[in-house]
């Protein structure tokens, strides 16, 4: 299997809303959790067979290890959304003051507060991006440890069954497949066996599962202007 497969189907599983910025909101919020799927017993492997099929993806979003890595990912995120809220409060209250009291204010008195609602408004674009780099340099990495700790996995896997070829299911293409062939439970259990966990970040805001979102750029608030 190709490294860049894992990896691309990890990046879907590790990635994190863009950090809200201007609004403060928590990321994904609004949104339908994905419907439970029911519980079936695996269809054993065909015997005899060469070819098999694994969903990395599952793999990653389902595994001890897999899981931890997004608490981790989802740990900074909200880190970061809440620093910059905090941010975003202050600057909206010096916004919302100039606008109601520069009639009152002194020439000195009104040009040092539009000034320091400039530099706040810097500095809030500025920790947006660093925030979103932040987050995704530890989504790269965490993306290389788990696809170094997986790879042996599913080497042995196919060595023990004889297998010749191994498909990702959902990167493949594949239109069906016995459902015997798809080897992701056993790949699991082992990747849970051979590598316990780090404990998760606990924290109490922290969505259960990240919401597979690209980052985006943030623009700050418009400066007020003078009436």
């Amino acid at each position: 299997m190709r490294s860049f497969v894992v990896a691309a189907a990890l990046s879907l599983v590790l990635t994190a809303a863009p950090l809200a910025a201007q609004t403060g909101q928590p990321a994904g919020a609004g949104q339908s959790p994905a419907p439970a799927q029911s519980a079936q017993p695996p269809k054993p492997f065909p015997e005899g067979s060469k070819i098999a099929v694994v969903n990395i993806q599952r793999v990653a979003s389902q595994s001890t290890e897999g899981k931890a890595s997004t608490a981790k990912v989802q740990a900074l995120h909200q880190q970061k959304s809440t620093q910059l809220a905090e941010m975003n409060k202050k600057l909206q209250a010096d916004q919302q003051k100039l606008q109601q009291q520069q009639s009152v204010m002194n020439e000195q008195a009104r040009g040092q507060l539009e000034r320091e609602i400039e530099r706040q408004q810097k500095d809030i674009q500025r920790f947006s991006q660093d925030a979103q780099e932040d987050v995704q340099n530890l989504q790269g990495d965490l993306q290389q440890q788990f696809e170094r700790r997986l790879q042996p996995i599913i080497e042995q896997v196919v060595q023990e069954r004889g297998i010749q070829v191994l498909f990702s299911r959902v990167d493949a293409g594949i239109v069906w497949a016995d459902a015997g062939l798809d080897v992701t439970d056993e790949v699991i259990r082992r990747l849970d066996a051979a590598s316990p966990a780090t404990p998760a970040p606990t924290s109490s805001s922290a969505p259960a599962t990240p919401t597979a979102t690209p980052p985006a750029t943030t623009t700050p608030p418009a400066k007020p202007q003078p009436k």
